[in-house]
């Protein structure tokens, strides 16, 4: 008498008529689509496989980073593909069988595999450490006197460039974004000749910003009241995409600014361009975030060391 009929049964929730199968190839086919719109909206242009998908670099270190790169990832595939076959080895090998009901002996400890995946992830671990920081201090090496000096200034949200040693500056604005073509003309462009070995000095006129080439495979911080440097040598000419990576406020998106790496004569030519629109003298961190005043209160000016250049 209390029992339902099949058409009184309760029905069964959606998520339980879902065939694990199913569910699986949904959650792979979502997870890719996750991968290429990160992909996408990180701006990257991806190089080729021989590269581990960098982009192509265009600076005399872009080898070494090259290097460190695919000799990263060949580690971690061999460490992959020896994890997921003991993982399908195990499965096959210690899979129940139809006659087998009782459970496996139970062990408490086993020393030596205990010794193996401590041992071993520590040694991983330091020859990770070991090349990383090889390769770290030689591109951060600023040892050698370079032809040009570039004082990158960050502000919310564009950039300035100083050039030492021709002592005239460039004021960027913000990137005005409206999707028409022109949109370019609005980006600050940072020149610099090619074959010369060029150091950046990066401050920073509020708050932590970054200092990114994508092409130049390197890219280091601007923090407020400290000074940061790099040194490159571009090989190719051409222009080249640049950007803030690190998130620095509601128009972190818009700032952006293009490289242009010309012969030593265009890059003169330039200065000279430059000097004659009257943007002579080095502009400080002291100024407002579009260089037309001093802030209140702020006397940090230049590194010290680009006043003994100038």
């Amino acid at each position: 008498m209390f029992q339902q009929t099949k058409q009184e049964a309760a029905p069964v929730p959606q998520h339980d008529q879902i065939k694990p199968r199913s569910r699986g190839r949904r959650m792979a086919t979502w997870a890719s689509v996750a991968v290429v719109a990160m992909v996408a909206l990180s701006g990257c242009e991806l190089g080729a496989a021989s590269d581990g998908f960098l982009p192509k670099g265009v600076t005399e270190n872009s080898e070494r980073v090259r290097t460190l790169w695919i000799g990263g990832w060949i580690a971690l595939l061999v460490v992959g593909v020896l994890v997921w076959g003991l993982i399908l080895w195990c499965v096959v090998a210690y899979r129940r069988r139809r006659d087998d009901n009782e459970l496996p002996v139970q062990l408490r400890y086993n020393v030596p595999l205990e010794i193996l995946y401590t041992i071993l992830p520590i040694f991983m671990i330091a020859v990770f450490f070991f090349y990383t920081a090889k390769d770290q201090t030689a591109l951060l090496d600023t040892s050698k006197d370079p032809a040009v000096t570039v004082n990158v200034v960050g502000k919310q949200w564009s950039w300035d460039f100083n050039y030492v040693e021709g002592d005239v500056h460039e004021v960027g604005s913000q990137a005005i974004m409206t999707g028409q073509p022109g949109a370019e003309e609005t980006i600050p462009t940072m020149y610099l000749p090619v074959g010369e070995r060029t150091e950046f000095v990066l401050t920073s006129r509020d708050v932590i910003h970054s200092f990114w080439v994508p092409q130049f495979l390197q890219k280091l911080d601007m923090i407020p009241g400290k000074v940061n440097k790099f040194q490159v040598v571009p090989t190719e000419e051409g222009t080249f995409k640049g950007k803030c990576a690190e998130l620095c406020g509601a128009y972190h998106s818009q700032m952006l600014f293009n490289v242009k790496v010309v012969s030593r004569a265009e890059f003169d030519a330039h200065l000279a361009d430059l000097k004659s629109r009257g943007q002579t003298g080095l502009l400080g961190t002291d100024l407002n975030r579009d260089g037309s005043g001093l802030v209140p209160g702020e006397d940090q000016l230049l590194p010290e060391e680009l006043r003994k250049k100038t």
